[in-house]
């Protein structure tokens, strides 16, 4: 049985990206964490509260807008040995499948595409409640993450360590924050 709660937020939504996060986080030198985000996105949820696996997601990532507090990291990453804004200007996910997992957990999967190439991705999200904002709009917010590895979609620069390992981890931690408005 549908939760009532649930059942009410059925609809279209666009990702608030004022209020949203796309977010990653990398091994570097193999002793500690980098986190970046990316400041520039869009993106669409259709919710079925009395279905959720009828649910979907679309984002849409412009990778110029990187963004790890450090220029001269930011602008390698742009650039030919990473991302190569030139040619793959748009980082995309599109859901292919969602399901409820149980309380607040889902689990939606898609087509991550990163340079050119298309993989599964599987993202866990908490379902962290819905309100109305002070303006009127309905939103909703979820938190969710998921791991890669960066090599699968080409994504192979790297430099060894003279102590051994590499300075760039294979695995990315992927978060998201995303507050979405439903559509008027």
């Amino acid at each position: 049985m549908a939760n009532p709660d649930l059942t009410a937020l059925t609809g279209d939504y666009a990702i608030d990206t004022a209020h949203s996060t796309i977010g990653f986080t990398v091994r570097h030198a193999m002793v500690t964490n980098v986190k970046g985000k990316f400041l520039d996105f869009s993106g669409s949820l259709h919710l079925d509260g009395a279905n959720p696996s009828a649910s979907s997601a679309s984002i849409d990532v412009k990778m110029e807008s990187i963004d790890t507090g450090s220029a001269d990291r930011d602008g390698h990453l742009k650039g030919a040995d990473f991302f190569k804004i030139d040619e793959f200007p748009t980082m995309t996910f599109r859901s292919t499948s969602a399901e409820a997992l149980g309380g607040e957990d889902y689990r939606i999967t898609g087509d991550l595409t990163i340079l050119g190439t298309t993989k599964p991705l599987t993202i866990d999200l908490e379902f962290n409640g819905a309100a109305k904002d002070p303006f009127g709009n309905e939103r909703v917010g979820f938190e969710g993450k998921a791991e890669i590895l960066r090599s699968e979609w080409g994504l192979t620069w790297n430099a060894a360590l003279e102590t051994g390992g590499v300075l760039v981890s294979d695995k990315i931690k992927l978060n998201f924050d995303i507050s979405a408005i439903k559509n008027a």
